[in-house]
């Protein structure tokens, strides 16, 4: 695609940003890059902490000068057209004269309200907070729709690329098999040391000379070997959960298990692993979603947490000619396995924003509560206790997190709702935290979600 003459514009006018939750991590990326992307000019950002701003602003390049801090709506009118405003009210953003709100909090309060403010006065949205768009995301495309605005996901996260990538192959008659991402973090084998380094920061290693025997995929036995070998990092992570069941409301792709398969793969064995079992994969049923954690030598380039599709190989003549070019194809010639290693966080994201601002292209007016995140009780959780999300995975204490089809979940609590709720009654372990078990009715993304939940399934 060639962006420079899709979105070529010759009236010199500049899609005007505002940002909440701007300092750091997904913001702080997003921030760094606009001064270099022509098209655009960033209006406001908003932080809780407003010195934090001055002081990222600066770091990155703006003149003190150009940054005013406003507390009001008076001062936001008298502040200079080309100033960069400051606020520390999330319902201020929408009142600095911005053609496009980028939220990146991960408060799911927050950022719904601050969407749907924005949406009904003709801004155009785009979520970063997976956490939000899992529980209002079919609500927040339908009020675009009708208020003529865009509601997009954003490039540089996972779910955006995927979808990308999902739309790519469907245009061109591709039939996928699966969809998905690589977790987080890698497995990293020495060969010549035969140590192990899980790369989450923490440092961890150990000598694991035993994998030498299950490095060469010969089957779901290699699986099963691995899984043994590193079982003391696995772990369900809920932000991986979040980001799928984004990709299957807009897609209608189902998860293929309730915590996903997590297999600990190479990148050239993806086109054996995500296939029916039939075939000698892992895959009890075919058009879902799914999760591996990457595995790769120490001189070999990460997946990144990136994206991928299975599709089928329908053409024998035509796939033997692209395996030939090095495209991977599984053993059995039926599948090949199209992948994106990356996702550039912040860096990406302006293309989504002009594509929406100058196109109009984002909002997913298909998009429905096709699964749903759910919170199962990792042990007895009695009445009283209360919930909280904490730590870089976005979890809950005391929750496993689960991906379920909308029938499945019958009454679950979507996971990210429960952020401050309290238990009502005792939960048993091994099962969901319902809406019966917590009092949801004050939340206004819950309003969104039970909304969002009545639209017909398509």
């Amino acid at each position: 695609m060639d962006y420079s003459k899709l979105m070529q514009d010759t009236a010199g006018k500049k899609t005007r940003t505002g940002i909440i939750g701007a300092t750091r991590g997904y913001g702080y990326t997003l921030l760094a890059q606009i001064p270099d992307v022509e098209q655009m000019e960033l209006r406001v950002i908003c932080s809780r902490h407003p010195e934090e701003c001055l002081a990222v602003l600066k770091e990155i390049g703006y003149a003190r000068e150009r940054m005013v801090v406003c507390r009001t709506r008076e001062q936001i009118d008298q502040a200079p057209e080309d100033a960069v405003l400051v606020v520390d009210d999330y319902r201020l953003v929408t009142e600095c004269g911005i053609t496009a709100l980028v939220e990146c909090t991960g408060n799911t309060a927050v950022s719904a309200d601050a969407a749907l403010s924005a949406l009904r006065k003709g801004i155009n949205v785009y979520m970063v907070s997976k956490e939000t768009d899992s529980i209002c995301g079919p609500y927040l495309n339908q009020e675009a729709v009708k208020n003529g605005a865009v509601y997009a996901l954003v490039n540089g996260d996972q779910p955006r690329n995927l979808v990308d990538l999902y739309s790519w192959a469907k245009l061109l008659g591709l039939e996928i098999v699966a969809a998905g991402k690589a977790s987080e973090y890698d497995f990293v084998w020495d060969k010549d040391s035969k140590e192990l380094v899980y790369t989450d920061g923490s440092g961890r290693k150990k000598q694991l000379p035993g994998m030498q025997d299950c490095w060469r995929y010969k089957g779901k036995e290699t699986l099963e070997a691995r899984r043994r070998l590193v079982e003391e990092y696995m772990e369900v992570i809920s932000a991986d959960l979040c980001e799928m069941n984004l990709v299957s409301n807009i897609t209608g792709l189902l998860p293929a298990a309730p915590c996903l398969n997590y297999p600990v793969a190479k990148a050239s064995e993806l086109a054996d692993i995500f296939i029916p079992k039939e075939d000698g994969g892992i895959l009890k049923k075919t058009g879902v979603v799914d999760v591996f954690c990457n595995l790769r030598e120490k001189d070999e380039a990460s997946f990144c947490g990136g994206e991928f599709i299975i599709i089928k190989c329908k053409n024998r003549k035509m796939w033997d000619l692209l395996k030939e070019k090095g495209h991977v194809i599984s053993k059995n010639g039926k599948y090949a396995c199209i992948y994106l290693p990356y996702h550039y966080m912040g860096l990406e994201t302006p293309v989504s924003i002009l594509l929406g601002d100058r196109m109009g292209i984002g909002t997913h007016p298909e998009c429905r509560q096709v699964s749903v995140l759910a919170g199962v009780a990792g042990r007895d959780l009695p009445k009283g206790t209360r919930f909280a999300v904490q730590g870089h995975h976005h979890a809950i204490d005391g929750l496993i997190p689960e991906l379920l089809e909308r029938e499945e979940a019958g009454s679950a609590a979507p996971f990210y709702l429960l952020n401050g709720a309290v238990l009502q009654r005792e939960v048993k372990k091994g099962f969901p935290v319902t809406l019966e078990d917590v009092d949801l009715t004050g939340l206004e993304a819950y309003r969104m979600y039970a909304e969002g939940w009545k639209q017909d399934m398509q």
